[in-house]
């Protein structure tokens, strides 16, 4: 444990007093219980600092955009002679399984069914809102995300393979801060990363959780309890702690190759068994008002309709749910993308998983709203009596082969649950030892376990919405974070394309 900073006792320390909190009952702390403080944070955030939100995740898309086609464009994430690591293949498959793998498979059906029956706008249930709702589902999980996630990786990028930086997000505000990023700014600045991550991931093992055990559920006998749910984090916290001993080139990139073939394989199978004609169809309408009505969706607020709460509940909410996410996602794609150049690194990072994601809700959503618009099937129905979880499953029995396609989702969400978990244990140690490429397996061993232990007794307590919650808040400083880092960026930047010219001079 040499290797460790001060940011890993800290992190740790105020991970398992916050896990400690979310575990008293209500009746010891009624008002100061965890889910209440951190929702009365979070409303406040959302409802003050809402158009900050829109606003940086739209100037990151920009910049995003702009070094696609600035003069940066041919600058390498590492030194001169370095080569990708990795192929476009395998890239591919390990930067999307760590991105939002298992939340497309979560909301691939249920958000735009949920848009459908309750729209941001409009009636309810029309055709005008099944496009409304599919063009909101590709907004949310498109291009604006995937620009959060590629500036983070691209910064930690740059200052760790180029300028040889630690691998820390402290380390990239250098430029601009000097050397108090050495200091008390430097450890708040990795605390709030890692906490973020901790917090981040382990809602969603335990959101992976209750879809796998719905999925059971939904095919078999087994009543969806919370033995079942506790039993299937202990499976796959072994699961991915085998993976993450294994390191990178292993079990990461291993996994990441198995999901990327089990994703395209169901989403085929819908495609071609499914209404492939309507899906293809709305596929291309709903992409094409998805760019021509980005603008106007990127900065859409309702000043004068105080009462609607749908952009605080989706939109706002999903923008500050992937800055959160930004640092543990940002970190390991930027850990797997050494070699590649700025230009083909924003675009790969992009386009890539904006498309794939479009495709995917394309079908899943498409193949619901389909179902229930053409065919009278109230697939929302079980989302009202037994969770969000059911809406895929419902969805897939009403097709062939519904027993075999279940089971080809639920070991899809088991192995984006274990990259996950996985790629969260290797960020997370790399965050608290300085940035080390290879950091020591007891290091993320012990952070596997406190991820798996938050997301099982939170889940046992009802207490997963707090942990979103407090992630969520995490995201506020973060957002400046990021703001600072293309800042940072643009400083180094310059200096290099200085010393370049005076290079080509000489």
């Amino acid at each position: 444990m040499k290797k460790v900073t001060r940011v890993f006792y800290i992190s740790a320390i105020v991970a398992i007093l916050f896990i400690v909190w979310g575990i008293i009952p209500e009746d010891i702390l009624p008002e100061a219980n965890l889910n209440n403080v951190t929702s009365i944070i979070q409303t406040f955030i959302v409802d003050k600092f809402g158009w900050f939100y829109l606003l940086s995740a739209s100037a990151f898309l920009v910049f995003a955009i702009y070094l696609i086609f600035s003069k940066y464009g041919n600058i390498k994430l590492g030194k001169p002679g370095d080569e990708p690591e990795y192929n476009y293949i395998t890239w591919f498959a390990m930067l999307f399984s760590a991105g939002m793998g298992i939340g497309l498979v979560f909301w691939g059906a249920a958000e735009p069914l949920s848009h459908y029956h309750s729209p941001p706008f409009g009636e309810e249930t029309t055709g005008d809102t099944a496009k409304t709702a599919m063009q909101y589902s590709f907004f949310h999980w498109g291009l604006h995300p995937w620009a959060i996630y590629a500036i983070v990786a691209l910064a930690l990028a740059y200052f760790k393979f180029r300028k040889q930086s630690p691998g820390v997000v402290s380390a990239i505000l250098e430029p601009l801060l000097g050397e108090r990023v050495k200091g008390p700014w430097g450890t708040l600045i990795d605390f709030i990363v890692v906490f973020a991550t901790i917090f981040g991931v382990a809602t969603s093992l335990g959101f992976g959780a209750i879809q796998i055990s719905g999925g059971i559920s939904f095919i078999t006998d087994l009543d969806q309890s919370i033995t079942l749910q506790l039993v299937l984090i202990a499976i796959v916290t072994v699961l991915y702690m085998i993976s993450a001993m294994t390191g990178l080139n292993r079990g990461i990139k291993y996994l990441s190759n198995v999901n990327i073939i089990l994703a395209i394989t169901l989403m085929l199978f819908l495609l071609f068994l499914g209404p492939t004609n309507f899906i293809m169809n709305l596929f291309t309408t709903t992409f094409g008002s998805y760019i021509q009505n980005l603008p106007s969706m990127s900065f859409r607020m309702t000043p004068f309709n105080q009462d609607n709460t749908w952009i605080k509940d989706w939109t706002i909410f999903y923008w500050a749910w992937w800055i959160a996410w930004a640092p543990f996602v940002g970190t390991f794609i930027a850990r797997v993308s050494r070699g590649r150049t700025i230009r083909e690194f924003v675009l790969g990072v992009l386009l890539v998983p904006t498309i794939f994601g479009a495709l995917w809700f394309s079908v899943f959503g498409g193949s619901a709203i389909n179902l229930e618009y053409f065919e009278g099937a109230d697939i929302m129905q079980h989302v009202d009596d037994i969770g969000t979880e059911a809406a895929l499953f419902a969805v897939l029995e009403q097709f062939p082969l519904s027993t075999f396609t279940s089971i080809i989702a639920i070991l899809l969400i088991s192995t984006f649950f274990i990259t996950s978990a996985d790629s969260a244990t290797f960020v997370l140690g790399m965050q608290t030892t300085g940035g080390s490429l290879y950091p020591p397996n007891k290091v993320k061993f012990i952070w596997g376990i406190i991820q798996s232990s938050a997301a099982a007794v939170l889940l046992w307590q009802g207490g997963l919405g707090a942990l979103q919650t407090a992630s969520i808040i995490a995201a506020f400083p973060f957002a400046i974070i990021i703001i600072l880092m293309i800042f940072s960026l643009l400083k180094s930047f310059k200096e290099e394309a200085k010393e370049i010219d005076l290079k080509k001079k000489r």
